[in-house]
């Protein structure tokens, strides 16, 4: 919802979401939305500072998520 909304105002000229928005988003586990969104509205898919950050906060997500399934198997 997130990314349409942001690609609706970049099309339209008006006050965009902040890219630390989007990656905070994605941090709290709204990454794979982030990944959907960005291959169908093709949307911060190009931009290569804003990918190399998002990648970063999926690795961040996945691995709290390793981490605490193995704290709870314990």
């Amino acid at each position: 919802m997130f990314y349409a909304a942001d690609k609706s105002a970049a099309r339209a000229g008006r006050w965009r979401i902040p890219e630390s928005t989007l990656l905070m988003l994605g941090l709290c586990c709204g990454w794979p939305g982030g990944v959907v969104a960005q291959q169908w509205l093709r949307h911060k898919s190009v931009k290569a500072s804003f990918r190399l950050k998002f990648w970063g906060t999926v690795l961040v997500n996945v691995a709290a998520f390793i981490g605490l399934a193995q704290v709870a198997l314990r």
